[in-house]
């Protein structure tokens, strides 16, 4: 309970409160606008949420991220485009719900399953991050190196199209965190004696000129007039809780789902959404309706990417590993304050906590009322044109790249990494990896010599503690199924 108090305390600071409803709108816009991203959004507002109070800066953040898998929804379902990435399986019920004239049906559906899969996220983070925090406390260095490669391992194979292509980019991201003044040895590596490289390749500049600088390219780019969207007809915003509660099996099974998906770095809201899609068509009466207006369908989709937001942030809560580049962002927002993620951070800023805590239900809360209030205006956001955003989007990321440390070389590498990042767009090469490769690479060296200077330089370090075993073999379990699994789908494409 004290804790409860001085977690209501934190939140009810203005600037706190401010954060919350400022990020659940800016969230809800974004996801509204088909073409822009929360990702790019985030990495422009990464330096302004540096200066602000530590839980305001992480709950701007977190209302963009949450907001926006609401308001993906809007276009998939009235214009047949998601909204944002992981939207793509509600256009395939949604959208053909909207052209029989139940728009608002749909949209109903979609929030409500968006609130109940957001709410239990926040549930099974409330309940799981303390005591997996706990079980940090066992973890050496041996033990934090293993768990890096385990993620590592995890976010390259959840590309399972683009495996090759994403072991390159965490490869590359990898080399970059290599980058600077090894301060172990202090020697300088990779730095042609460029002053400006000494601090490495800098985090910020590096994710918003991947996110946020090359989508502003991207839509640049487009071609194409106004957007067509349906109209909103049908029965009342408040009518989607009693679809819900004729499937609730489906909902408890996608949001389930979505909570574990989200323990898994690199899996996240694509591979949930995709899982409870299939298992909701599986164990349906009418699996045909599925792909034409089937309520089940668009609930599984939108339960499971919500119930992702929070169970994401599990692993760095509890160990300070991000599981994709959004908790990467949110981890550079705890370096800053030098809040370190783990059970040291539970012990010591339970106030902290707590307010996470409350600011993520109060989030869902303001963005499911908002939503239910305001749709027939934020419809007319779909209407923006994506040149004038991504003009708008290229100047906001030179500012934010050259304000975090008034460098002029921070903007020039936000710059190369854009259009290193469109170029990876137009290929669909993934750039995620990149990121991760430059956040988790560093903690691995870092934690492998660590290890290494504990033994004496023995390997077998890593084989002798239990819970750094048990990594060690989930990673290499986790690669034999993957290359079983690959074996399996050739031989049945061979035979077939």
């Amino acid at each position: 309970m004290e804790t409860l108090l001085l977690g209501l305390s934190e939140v009810s600071n203005v600037n706190v409160l401010l954060a919350i409803f400022v990020g659940a709108l800016i969230g809800v816009t974004i996801g509204s606008i088909p073409g822009l991203e929360p990702a790019g959004v985030m990495a422009i507002l990464l330096p302004l949420s540096f200066s602000m109070e530590p839980l305001a800066g992480v709950t701007l953040l977190l209302g963009v991220y949450g907001g926006a898998w609401y308001g993906g929804a809007i276009p998939a379902i009235l214009m047949n485009t998601p909204g944002t990435p992981v939207a793509v399986l509600t256009t395939y019920d949604g959208y053909p719900m909207a052209k029989r004239g139940e728009g608002k049906k749909a949209l109903s559906i979609a929030y409500t399953a968006s609130f109940v899969g957001g709410i239990i996220s926040v549930m099974s983070l409330v309940l799981m991050a303390p005591l997996l925090s706990q079980v940090a406390t066992h973890f050496g260095s041996a033990e934090f190196a293993m768990l890096a490669v385990l993620g590592m391992i995890f976010v390259v194979l959840a590309h399972r199209k683009h495996v090759l292509e994403a072991a390159m980019m965490l490869g590359l991201g990898i080399f970059l965190g290599t980058i600077g003044l090894d301060r172990s040895y202090n020697t300088q590596t990779y730095t042609f004696d460029q002053e400006w490289l000494l601090g490495g390749i800098p985090l910020v500049p590096a994710v918003i000129g991947l996110f946020a600088m090359s989508q502003a390219f991207v839509l640049l780019s487009q071609k194409g007039g106004d957007s067509q969207v349906t109209k909103l007809t049908g029965d009342s915003f408040f009518s989607g809780a009693l679809t819900l509660l004729k499937h609730k099996v489906t909902v408890v099974r996608s949001a389930a789902l979505g909570v574990v998906m989200g323990l898994l770095p690199g899996v996240g809201e694509f591979g949930s959404q995709f899982f409870s899609y299939t298992l909701a068509q599986k164990f349906s009466k009418n699996p045909e309706n599925f792909g034409n207006g089937e309520p089940a369908g668009l609930i599984a989709s939108e339960t499971s990417n919500n119930a992702v937001t929070a169970s994401v942030m599990i692993p760095l809560l509890a160990f300070g590993i991000p599981a994709d580049a959004l908790m990467a962002m949110l981890l550079a927002v705890f370096m800053v304050h030098n809040y370190i993620p783990g059970p040291t951070l539970f012990a010591e800023r339970p106030e902290f906590i707590s307010g996470l805590y409350i600011s993520l239900f109060m989030m869902n809360i303001i963005v499911f009322v908002y939503l239910s209030v305001a749709t027939r205006w934020i419809v007319n956001l779909t209407r923006i044109r994506g040149r004038f955003i991504g003009a708008f989007i290229l100047v906001l990321g030179f500012i934010g790249s050259y304000s975090q440390n008034y460098q002029f070389t921070d903007a020039l590498i936000a710059l190369g990494f854009a259009i290193f990042g469109y170029m990876l767009r137009k290929n669909d090469i993934p750039a995620v990896p990149i990121i991760l490769g430059l956040v988790l690479g560093p903690v691995f060296l870092t934690r492998f010599k660590q290890a290494l200077g504990v033994s004496n330089g023995d390997l077998s370090i890593f084989l002798s503690r239990p819970i750094s075993l048990t990594l060690l073999s989930l990673t290499i379990a986790s690669i034999l199924i993957f290359a079983w699994s690959q074996l399996k789908s050739r031989q049945t494409a061979a035979a077939s």
